[in-house]
């Protein structure tokens, strides 16, 4: 099947809202990404047109971004895109949304910084036996004598 998947650079517009229906976690966002572009006649960098999508996340990538994003945060958005146009009931104009499904959602790092913490999976942890944590440190380095 295709898919237009998409790469979305942008800055978190809403603060995501999180719902647990039957079919599982699921949670929405929106995107507002905007185009920055050298403007020769002032020397300075404008801000261009902003497009918004709405972000859809589900599973753990719903919880995860729940409580992980707020408004203003600078994200980058991998995911499927999906454009729907709808006339809308007793009205003569059409409407049409830009949504992502999306696969992975992170902070930007190219404008600040962030502390990434692994979630406890208690599903796994239950069925999966402890495995001790691997043993980085390198042995010391015997001294060398410079003549």
């Amino acid at each position: 099947m295709n898919e237009t998947l998409i790469c979305a650079v942008g800055n978190v517009a809403t603060q995501p809202v999180y719902r647990e229906p039957a079919a599982g976690p699921s949670a929405r966002f929106r995107l507002a990404v905007t185009s920055r572009y050298w403007d020769r006649e002032k020397s300075e960098w404008t801000d261009g047109h902003t497009n918004f999508f709405t972000v859809w996340a589900n599973r753990q990538l719903a919880m995860h971004a729940q409580a992980s994003l707020n408004v203003g945060d600078p994200v980058i958005v991998q995911g499927r895109l999906k454009v729907r146009t709808e006339v809308r009931e007793g009205q003569q104009q059409s409407w049409t949304s830009a949504d992502i499904d999306a696969v992975a959602i992170g902070h930007d790092l190219a404008r600040g910084t962030s502390a990434f913490r692994r979630a406890a999976r208690s599903e796994v942890a239950a069925t999966t036996p402890a495995r001790p944590e691997p043993d980085w440190e390198t042995a010391p380095r015997e001294p060398v004598a410079v003549t």
